[in-house]
C-alpha cells in the first residue's frame, strides 16, 4: 500500500499493522485507531466513530473474507494529511464485488448485518480500491479533519 495506490499515499503514515485476521487482535486495532484519530485532532465522538468503522471493517474481513477456516492476514494503515485521516484495510481473501457489499434492510430487526451501514454513516468516504497486485480487497475509509471537508483552490 506504500506504492501510491491509495488516495492518501502521500500523507503521513501514522500506523501500519500486519496482523492475523483473528477476533482477539481487534483490541489492538481499536487502541491504535482511537489513539491515531485523537492525535489527528478528531473530537472524542468523531474518534469513536472512526473506531467503530474500523472495528466493523476488520470484523467483516474476519467473518467474510476468511470465514471459518481463518488463517488470513489483515494489513491496516492509518495515514493523515492536513485535511483527512485515511484508513486502509487490506485482506487477501476472495475478491469482493463492491456492489455485493450492502447492509440488510434496517426494518429487518435481528442481530448482525449492520456493519456496512454503520461504516457508511460515520465515515465521510468509503471506497473499495483495486489492490496494487490485484489480489484480495482494499477498503479506504476517509474522515475529514475539518467539518467542511477538503478545501479546493
Amino acid at each position: 500500500m506504500r506504492d501510491g495506490s491509495t488516495t492518501l499515499a502521500g500523507g503521513e503514515l501514522l500506523v501500519r499493522l500486519n496482523l492475523p485476521a483473528r477476533a482477539d487482535r481487534l483490541k489492538l486495532v481499536r487502541r491504535c485507531t482511537e489513539s491515531a484519530a485523537l492525535m489527528c485532532g478528531l473530537a472524542g465522538h468523531d474518534a469513536k466513530d472512526v473506531l467503530l468503522a474500523v472495528d466493523e471493517a476488520c470484523q467483516n474481513v474476519i467473518r467474510h473474507a476468511y470465514g471459518e477456516e481463518g488463517g488470513g492476514e489483515i494489513i491496516l494503515e492509518l495515514r493523515r494529511t492536513a485535511e483527512a485521516l485515511g484508513i486502509y484495510v487490506r485482506d487477501y481473501g476472495p475478491t469482493t464485488d463492491p456492489a455485493d457489499v450492502r447492509p440488510r434492510d434496517l426494518d429487518d430487526v435481528r442481530p448482525g448485518g449492520l456493519g456496512t451501514h454503520f461504516i457508511r454513516e460515520v465515515m465521510d468516504r468509503v471506497t473499495f480500491l483495486t489492490p496494487p497486485d490485484g489480489r484480495g480487497n482494499l477498503l479506504e475509509l476517509i474522515k475529514y479533519l475539518k467539518p467542511e471537508g477538503p478545501t479546493h483552490a
